[in-house]
C-alpha cells in the first residue's frame, strides 16, 4: 500500500526581487541553514550578471532557467526481475527544481573563485545556451530518447 502524497510546501518570496524563484533558489543554495550568506550568493551573483551583460539578472535568470530545464528524464522500472530506464516527461516545476540544482551543482564543483560569481558564470552560460548545466540536460534528453522503446512501460 502506498503512503499519501507530501504535502506542497508553500515557498516564501525573496526580499529584493519578490521572485517564488529565486527564494526558492537561496534555499538551494543554503547549507546549514545560514539563509543570510546564501541571500549574498545569489544576491552578488545577480549583480556580477548585471554588471557583465548590462541587462535586468532577473531576466536572464528566467531565461537560463527556461533553458537548462530538462523536458524529459528517465526513471527506473522493475518488470519481471529486469530494470528498465523508462522515459517521463517532467513537470514544469520539477524541472525547475533540477535545472537550479544542477546549477548549485556545477558551481560548487568549480576551484578558484567566490561561490557569487561561479554562480554568475553558470547562469550567464546557460543564458548562452551554453556549459555544464545545458549538456546535462542535453544528455538528459538523448538518454530519454534512446531508451524510447521502454515508453509503453509508463504508468
Amino acid at each position: 500500500m502506498r503512503r499519501r502524497r507530501a504535502a506542497v510546501r508553500e515557498i516564501k518570496p525573496d526580499s529584493k526581487y519578490n521572485s517564488e524563484i529565486i527564494g526558492h533558489f537561496i534555499n538551494i543554495i543554503m547549507l546549514k541553514g545560514k539563509k543570510s550568506i546564501a541571500q549574498k550568493i545569489v544576491y552578488g551573483a545577480f549583480d556580477y550578471v548585471k554588471e557583465k551583460l548590462n541587462d535586468d539578472p532577473l531576466k536572464i535568470f528566467n531565461n537560463a532557467l527556461e533553458n537548462a530545464r530538462p523536458r524529459l528524464m528517465v526513471r527506473p522500472r522493475r518488470i519481471g526481475g529486469a530494470t528498465y530506464q523508462v522515459p517521463i516527461e517532467v513537470p514544469k516545476d520539477k524541472g525547475l527544481s533540477v535545472a537550479l540544482r544542477w546549477m548549485r551543482d556545477v558551481a560548487r564543483g568549480k576551484k578558484g573563485k567566490r561561490m557569487s560569481i561561479k554562480l554568475a558564470e553558470e547562469i550567464i552560460n546557460a543564458y548562452k545556451n551554453e556549459g555544464t548545466v545545458i549538456k546535462k540536460k542535453e544528455d538528459t534528453h538523448k538518454m530519454a530518447e534512446s531508451n524510447r522503446a521502454f515508453a509503453h512501460f509508463k504508468w
